[in-house]
């Protein structure tokens, strides 16, 4: 009895120990850039002629209807009006998805630690962390400007081998790197009394450092790829910290030290071949205005159509600004997306149609009349 027991035992842990083989052969060989189909998205193959446009960066890139990394039950990203609350990505892909082709949507990655074994061992490390988007976007919410090119999670490193799979298509592509929001945005309390603390000078040092690394590892296999550089905004503009640093010294020093960063990005744009810096911060400002001379929050209502008012406030509905947890809203990330296709085609020389004001109106109406 006790043999036939142990023979059991050791028959139940050989089985238990082969599947968790079989667990870790799957994720570390298994490749599974799986096309799903979302309602709007789809798979459709896009014409020869599209222009690839990949992306590296943070939530303010990641794509909103990952259900992966944002579960339909969670009520993030727009909580029950998530599916017409888009992404800049997710808008680009429906109002010019002839001529920019941001990859099919797929789930599609790998846990960090996994994926840097796969390279340890000469394997693809593919994206990280898995997450429904679309292929090209490698931008994952919560990530620092050091995860564009080191640790588990690094970006840059895994879109340039994606990359190397069609060299020829790349050489007309472009790739936008908007990564510096996190490593920033803690700064401005210490930043509202002095704009040259220490952490001013090592936050730009650090990020610029990793962006360009960034830059020149896509132009090392890359060169006539075009990169767009995009400037941190002023996170004083969030509703968020509306009742904070309603002086003119706070929000004076707070702008001081942003321009610094803005500069040096600027700065390190210029300095490489096919690149251009758009400045993020001008475009809030320009678009929905600012604080006041005094420090208090004086920012513009934006008309989209007859009946739409925007205004610089936090909530779900598409007549807030930025959404409930202060991401931006659908009528933000559609402007946003408006102005990165003029800045492709003038800075960059993309032969994209612009997206007309009149384009944005019906768009935004057609999504919000649901």
């Amino acid at each position: 009895m006790r043999r036939a027991a142990s023979l059991a035992l050791r028959a139940t842990l050989l089985a238990g120990a082969a599947a968790v083989v079989a667990g870790l052969a799957g994720m570390l060989w298994s490749d599974p850039r799986r096309p799903v189909e979302v309602q709007g998205i789809g798979t459709l193959q896009k014409p020869d002629t599209a222009i690839p446009l990949a992306v590296l960066g943070d939530s303010n890139s990641h794509s909103y209807q990952d259900r992966i990394s944002f579960p339909l039950a969670s009520g993030e990203r727009g909580g029950v009006l998530r599916a017409g609350t888009l992404q800049w990505t997710e808008v680009l892909a429906r109002l010019r998805g002839d001529e920019i082709d941001l990859g099919p949507w797929v789930a599609w990655g790998r846990w960090g630690p996994v994926a840097a074994v796969r390279e340890m061992v000469g394997l693809r490390g593919d994206r990280s962390p898995r997450k429904e988007d679309f292929l090209y976007d490698f931008a994952n919410s919560g990530a620092v400007c050091r995860n564009l090119t080191t640790g588990p999670y690094r970006q840059a490193q895994r879109l340039v081998a994606l990359m190397d799979e069609d060299q020829a298509r790349w050489r007309r592509g472009a790739v936008v790197i908007r990564m510096g929001l996190n490593d920033w945005g803690g700064l401005m309390e210490a930043q509202s009394r002095d704009p040259d603390v220490p952490q001013t000078r090592e936050t730009i040092a650090k990020c610029t450092g990793y962006i360009g690394d960034a830059m020149r590892m896509i132009h090392a296999a890359h060169p006539a790829t075009r990169l767009v550089v995009v400037g941190v905004a002023n996170e004083s503009a969030d509703p968020a910290y509306f009742d904070r640093w309603l002086s003119k010294s706070e929000t004076d020093n707070i702008a001081a030290a942003l321009k610094q960063f803005n500069d040096a990005l600027r700065k390190l744009a210029e300095a490489e071949p096919n690149t251009t810096f758009f400045d993020d911060d001008a475009w809030v400002r320009e678009t929905w205005g600012s604080r006041d001379a005094e420090g208090r929050p004086a920012f513009k209502t934006v008309a989209i159509g007859d009946s739409l008012r925007v205004t610089n406030t936090a909530g779900d509905e598409p007549t807030n600004a930025v959404l409930g947890d202060h991401h931006a809203g659908l009528v933000y990330n559609t402007l946003w997306a408006q102005s990165l296709v003029k800045v492709l085609r003038a800075e960059s020389g993309l032969p994209l149609t612009p997206i007309r004001d009149g384009e944005v109106t019906r768009f935004v109406e057609t999504l919000t009349k649901r």
